[in-house]
């Protein structure tokens, strides 16, 4: 007998539809699985007859089968285990021939005992199936939260295979798995930090500010103990809350790397990423024999930070320069293509120089002038040319150290990003996929970004004198529009222009060419 069931496979970090045909026949026993299987699935065959035995069912003693549509596409993991066991109980006559299965996807891995294990990826595939037309997603307990994010579709977490079969048979049903939408409120309490732990550092506190409202890269430069790493562990809490679509995309993005945190089916604050120095091109960029995400995607929607910015290697670096202009990455491997989204905010820490102390007023800098350049040239210009603030921390005073008053808390940093944020998405209302002012194409900049006449003027002679690249002068134009976003001026001025380039030079004094 013939059967069909369906599930989801993943290619990247969407999730597509995969028909599972089972063909029992009553002839000399065999098991096959066709249809581009890798050993995970191939391995099925002895997790599928187990789980049915231990279930109180009988493994049919025939010819099985099971071909895998599309034939052409590589099935890869545990997730088709479910579908496959559904097909073959259908095809045997443990499941009625009346049932109807084709509105119904289900996905999850077999243990031995005939209980369903979680797997990675569940929010994308169930997105899928939805689009596809299904309306009925049976997938593993441990996943339901998860997975009952997708409305339109009817999600039921299945603990056991006995349970399935009891509830197709109408004896036990199986309740269904609801989204609990207070998960959405809790975005801004996820962090534990604030800027009011902050002492001194109002330049770098002000760059902050800009980088948040406009969503720019930021470069912060000082010697240790300055507050390099500590601002940038506040950075999210002064972003805005993440819109339910973004929240969507980062938790499918985590789903998938198998990183999604126990019990959490929607991750709602922004995430922050701190890889070490030591990490490879592969970690940062993603991929693998079955590519998976790497850091840069697993700060999509948020903030990459890289500390000790010029410890990295060189060639781990050069590669956030194409996703930092086009929000994605593509890994190619054998099997094919794969895109990963990260659209990020980068920012970055570094010392002066090695020892860390070049300039600092009590502090003697032990580094020769060739070391101090060969440290600086770890770091490309073409990267350089991608981040719109840099900020030098200087030492903070006696003054600063002692004072006991707190300084501006994140809450009041954030009320003024978001009602920047929102005076730009003002603007953007005409416009598709741009939501904050670091995402403008050269049309919109030249649409949105014209300085007064003293402001154009003082730019040029900014182009002259500090020797911009396009890119760069096209950040200036963004940055100073954010600026002028801050300050709820429809137009970019001459003082908004001119704070966008002080916050664009230091690199010059740094990084001379």
């Amino acid at each position: 007998m013939l059967s069909t069931t369906y599930t989801s496979g993943i290619n990247g970090v969407d999730g597509f539809t995969v028909t599972v045909e089972c063909d029992v026949r009553d002839r000399l026993s065999e098991f096959e699985i066709v249809g581009l299987p890798d050993a995970a699935v191939r391995e099925a065959k002895e997790r599928i007859r187990a789980a049915i035995e231990n279930s109180g069912f009988t493994f049919p003693d025939a010819s099985i089968i099971i071909n895998m549509a599309p034939a052409d596409t590589k099935k890869s993991g545990t997730v088709f285990d479910l579908a496959m066991l559904i097909g073959i109980l259908k095809s045997s006559g443990n499941i009625e021939k009346s049932a109807d299965l084709s509105t119904k996807c289900f996905m999850g891995e077999l243990s031995l005992s005939g209980s369903v294990k979680p797997v990675k990826g569940i929010l994308s595939m169930v997105i899928a199936m939805k689009n596809a037309g299904f309306k009925e997603a049976y997938v593993p307990q441990a996943n339901a939260a998860e997975a009952a994010v997708v409305d339109g579709i009817d999600v039921y977490g299945v603990t056991t295979v006995r349970d399935l079969l009891l509830h197709f048979r109408g004896e036990k049903r199986i309740s269904q798995s609801k989204f609990d939408a207070t998960v959405l409120s809790g975005g801004k309490s996820a962090y534990n930090v604030d800027f009011s732990d902050v002492k001194g550092q109002s330049r770098a506190k002000r760059a902050m500010e800009i980088a948040a409202a406009g969503g720019h890269n930021l470069l912060l430069i000082g010697p240790p103990g300055t507050g390099k790493s500590m601002l940038a562990k506040r950075l999210p809490t002064i972003l805005p809350d993440m819109t339910f679509e973004e929240a969507i995309e980062v938790t499918k993005i985590y789903s998938i790397a198998g990183m999604l945190p126990s019990g959490t089916s929607l991750i709602t604050s922004r995430p922050i990423r701190s890889p070490h120095h030591t990490m490879s091109e592969t970690a940062l960029a993603g991929g693998g024999v079955i590519p998976s995400p790497g850091e840069i995607s697993l700060a999509h929607n948020g903030v990459l930070f890289l500390d000790e910015l010029p410890e990295f290697p060189r060639q781990v670096t050069e590669v956030l320069r194409q996703p930092l202009e086009d929000g994605e990455i593509t890994i190619t491997r054998a099997s094919g293509k794969l895109k990963f989204p990260c659209s990020f905010m980068l920012l970055c820490a570094m010392n002066p120089c090695k020892c860390g102390y070049r300039g600092h007023p009590t502090h003697r800098c032990t580094c020769k002038p060739a070391d101090v350049r060969r440290y600086l040239s770890r770091i490309s210009g073409p990267l350089l040319d991608r981040i719109d603030l840099q900020v030098e921390m200087p030492s903070l005073t006696k003054e600063e150290i002692s004072q006991l008053t707190p300084g501006e808390s994140s809450e009041a940093v954030r009320e003024r990003v978001c009602k920047a944020r929102n005076f730009a998405k003002n603007r953007f209302s005409d416009t598709t996929g741009i939501y904050c002012n670091a995402k403008m194409t050269p049309a919109e900049i030249r649409k949105y970004c014209t300085p007064d006449k003293d402001g154009s003027e003082m730019l040029a002679e900014a182009y002259e004198k500090i020797g911009l690249s396009a890119r760069g002068y096209d950040r200036i134009l963004k940055v100073a529009r954010t600026i002028a976003d801050l300050a709820e001026s429809e137009t970019v001025r001459s003082e908004h222009i001119g704070e966008a380039i002080q916050l664009r030079m230091l690199d010059r004094s740094y990084f001379p060419e």
